[in-house]
């Protein structure tokens, strides 16, 4: 019976945990080492080599964060060229269709395609919502909707009544960098979803160098 070779094992322990740093960056935003070391179980030393390699491979980041005592703290993020490792909704492929509508319907055209999408989503999602009669139930349901497209979305609820709606990646982002028609739409579409005694406000946009996007949602009294 042939022997497993400890290196390639050890190889591959590596790679799974660099993917398990990379989701928990994804997932959680801005991390120390010492955070996520506390999260994977493992040596704060461990985790720093872990994050030094996929700064090597232009994955990671950091920006140093005052501590009221001692050194300053590392806080890791992703890159944007950690986008390639996530669902991107075959952005090469939307870019050029976006493109060759451009040509073929000029921007007014494209507005009406991309209203024609907003509409159908709209509809889409008002139909998932219709069970639920309060503004938390509605935003569990429609980030449940989200994350099965790829959003990886979820709810926060604040001590004032008010909610933070956080989506963590972006499918369509090269779409939308190519065409700014799908954020604005986006908005409008959370918008006609929740209704007109909800207000809703983009505070946070992956576009605008963000590690996220983020809607504050509250009820207008």
């Amino acid at each position: 019976m042939k022997k497993k070779d400890p290196t390639v094992n050890a190889e591959g322990m590596a790679t799974r945990t660099r993917r398990t740093i990379v989701k928990l960056l994804k997932q959680e935003g801005s991390l120390d080492a010492l955070q996520l070391a506390k999260q994977l179980d493992v040596s704060g030393m461990a985790v720093r080599q872990h994050l030094y390699n996929l700064q090597e491979q232009q994955l990671v980041t950091y920006v140093e964060e005052p501590r009221t005592m001692g050194r300053p703290a590392k806080m890791w993020r992703l890159t944007p060229e950690a986008n390639r490792l996530f669902p991107d909704g075959h952005g090469d492929l939307v870019v050029s269709l976006i493109e060759s509508m451009k040509e073929a319907f000029d921007e007014e055209g494209l507005e009406k395609l991309l209203e024609i999408r907003n509409q159908k989503q709209v509809a889409q999602y008002k139909n998932k919502l219709a069970a639920c009669v309060l503004l938390h139930e509605k935003l569990i349901a429609l980030a449940e909707c989200r994350t099965s497209e790829g959003y990886m979305a979820e709810v926060a609820e604040h001590t004032d009544g008010s909610f933070s709606f956080v989506e963590k990646h972006c499918p369509i982002c090269e779409a939308a960098k190519a065409c700014s028609g799908f954020c604005s739409k986006e908005l409008e579409m959370f918008q006609q979803v929740l209704g007109n005694d909800v207000e809703v406000e983009r505070i946070s946009h992956m576009l605008s160098g963000s590690n996220r996007c983020v809607y504050a949602i509250k009820t207008v009294n």
